[in-house]
């Protein structure tokens, strides 16, 4: 008599991907965010005119938002990362060129737009959750400036210098970069393919945001390059008064475009 076997527990991924109907997620290795940035350029040399385009766009919505916050330090700060943050569902409309280009379509900035409308609500939604994130993370650094800043608020002018450099304020740098970052970790583990996907394919919010967090966890390796990645061309562009956004986010977006079609199994 054969002895009996016990049945085997679903992992939680098991029942994750039964439940939202997840794609299968391919391993790539540490170096693949190297061949997406590849990719994405030669997307943007196809397509110069309408990246320009929305390059200007992001430029100008940067320029106005960091004017708005430019009298109060801790606002102004947020309003960079806070920008960082929804970068993602900006870029739709860049998604939605490579998405054309893959299906060998005819590419307008009109014909960009059409990705709101194929799958707008699900679009919205994900846009609502980062634009919390993103009011969380200025009330989170309000507070910590209450906390760990003591004496007059200085301008932006002098803010490098009396905090960031004078050492007076470590505690508020490490108070800082330590939940700014783990805000940021989160919010990339949840769009790093989330908004490429909810453009290429009419799913819900849930489903895309579990697929991208199924993603992270793949690929930690690769994940983290791409993020560290990002983040360097996103400074670059902050570093440039954004005049640099005007080439580097549309060639961030198309290089995202490329890492969901690279992990997603299609």
């Amino acid at each position: 008599m054969a002895p009996a076997t016990l049945p085997v527990e679903p992992s939680p991924s098991d029942e994750l991907d039964r439940h939202f109907s997840l794609p299968t997620i391919r391993h790539v290795p540490a170096s693949q965010p190297l061949v997406w940035l590849r990719r994405g350029w030669q997307d943007l040399r196809r397509h110069k005119r309408l990246s320009v385009k929305y390059g200007l766009i992001f430029a100008l919505a940067g320029w106005l938002l960091l004017l708005f916050a430019a009298p109060r330090p801790y606002l102004f700060t947020a309003a960079v990362s806070g920008w960082m943050l929804v970068a993602p569902l900006l870029a739709a409309g860049l998604y939605e060129i490579s998405r054309r280009q893959d299906q060998k379509m005819a590419t307008t900035f009109d014909g960009s737009l059409m990705c709101w409308t194929r799958n707008g609500g699900s679009m919205a939604l994900h846009g609502l959750i980062l634009a919390l994130v993103v009011i969380a993370w200025e009330r989170l650094s309000a507070i910590l400036f209450a906390l760990f800043y003591s004496g007059e608020i200085p301008s932006v002018g002098s803010f490098f210098s009396t905090v960031l450099l004078s050492g007076n304020y470590w505690s508020l740098l490490v108070a800082y970069v330590t939940v700014g970052g783990l805000l940021a970790a989160a919010v990339f583990a949840m769009s790093v393919i989330s908004v490429p996907m909810l453009v290429d394919r009419e799913v819900d919010v849930l489903t895309a945001i579990a697929t991208s967090l199924k993603a992270v966890k793949r690929n930690p390796a690769a994940m983290a390059v791409w993020a560290a990645l990002l983040v360097a061309l996103m400074a670059i562009g902050f570093a440039t008064l954004l005049l640099g956004m005007i080439v580097l986010l549309p060639w961030a977006a198309y290089a995202s475009w490329h890492a969901y079609r690279d992990l997603a199994q299609q």
